[in-house]
């Protein structure tokens, strides 16, 4: 008996000493610190309030995805149902099939049976009407179908060795040589738009930062329909023909922003083109033979993007070649005319034809 009176007097004295002597350290009516459960991908800091004696953990940043606002990249979604009027198992088994194809392998060319070879730039604008399915708004199988939501794709595919299939690589200064890779954080913060941040109220007297896109300023899905190629013309004697084979592929965005005429005051819509990152084309090459290109005129008679561009079933434009241009410059710095650049361009397209047709003898 005597033992539990020394228990419950030292419990009693504990509890006294608790409330009353150590509560001193704390200000009164100041709830002890509260930890918010935040998500993975926030960081938490201590952030110190105006007594010396509080501190209070605050988020400080949140990371906002927008990729679904700006309409790229969105998730693939199967089919529930057949989406067809074939056999049962049919849609499964050309699926199968597109995803077993390969690429056709190139002709091998010696450096020392190359007799002639010259660097072109062609732009592809998907305004035109043979351009078109580069543009094709549509969702399949294998998700968006625009040519650039393909690369876009084609970036987050990795090897089994957990590296990317497609390197991305940075256009600044009119670099076209791959010599700068980029991030997938570069490609998304780019395509995203411009990052600020927000104060946010939480509603119980305190607030956090908080890290948005400001889509205004982003990549839009109409927005890219012009694509850069970097190729080369080889014409090899030892088998007498012209190859062209492509180096590179550079999507181009077009911005539309508001300036202010100084003399009417009168704000103007302008518009620039800004080459967003170049891929290196013989990685690209067994992604793009995985997808079909839509066919207008026949669904069931569709080639592969990789088919379309090897065969040259496009209509481009060159803006700049290695042919009489000692200045590295492109057709419209050289020539103000729109109509002087397409006759220049023309004569470019003439002068590889005749080269090939002269090496022949009748």
């Amino acid at each position: 008996m005597y033992k539990y009176k020394i228990f419950f007097a030292v419990y009693f004295l504990s509890i006294y000493f608790t409330n009353n002597v150590f509560g001193q350290f704390r200000p009164n009516n100041t709830p002890p610190p509260i930890e918010r459960t935040t998500p993975l991908n926030t960081l938490q800091v201590a952030k110190t309030d105006s007594s010396p004696t509080l501190r209070v953990l605050d988020t400080v940043v949140r990371k906002v995805d927008t990729t679904s606002i700006v309409g790229y990249n969105a998730k693939k979604q199967n089919s529930l149902r057949p989406n067809h009027a074939f056999a049962t198992g049919a849609s499964e088994s050309k699926t199968r099939k597109l995803q077993d194809r390969i690429e056709l392998p190139y002709q091998p060319i010696r450096e020392e049976d190359v007799l002639y070879s010259v660097f072109v730039w062609e732009e592809i604008d998907a305004r035109e009407k043979l351009n078109r399915p580069f543009i094709y708004t549509a969702y399949d199988e294998n998700g968006d179908q625009r040519f650039f939501a393909i690369l876009l794709n084609a970036l987050n595919q990795l090897n089994e060795d957990g590296l990317p299939k497609v390197t991305p690589f940075s256009p600044d200064g009119g670099d076209d040589r791959f010599t700068k890779p980029m991030s997938m954080d570069e490609v998304n913060a780019l395509m995203r738009g411009k990052l600020d941040t927000a104060e946010i109220d939480d509603g119980d007297g305190r607030s956090h930062k908080q890290e948005f896109y400001n889509t205004e300023k982003s990549v839009k899905p109409d927005s890219v329909y012009t694509f850069l190629l970097k190729e080369q013309f080889i014409f090899d004697k030892r088998t007498s023909r012209m190859y062209c084979r492509i180096i590179g592929i550079a999507p181009i965005a077009t911005f539309t922003y508001k300036v202010k005429n100084l003399n009417t005051g009168i704000e103007e819509n302008k518009t620039s083109k800004n080459i967003l990152f170049w891929l290196y084309y013989p990685e690209l090459r067994p992604i793009l033979s995985k997808y079909e290109v839509y066919n207008p005129k026949n669904v069931s008679t569709r080639i592969t993007w990789e088919e379309l561009l090897e065969s040259r079933y496009f209509n481009g434009n060159i803006v700049k070649s290695s042919m009489d241009n000692i200045n590295d410059k492109l057709l419209s710095e050289l020539y103000k005319d729109p109509i002087k650049r397409l006759q220049e361009a023309e004569k470019i397209k003439q002068k590889i034809f005749d080269f090939e047709q002269d090496r022949w003898v009748y």
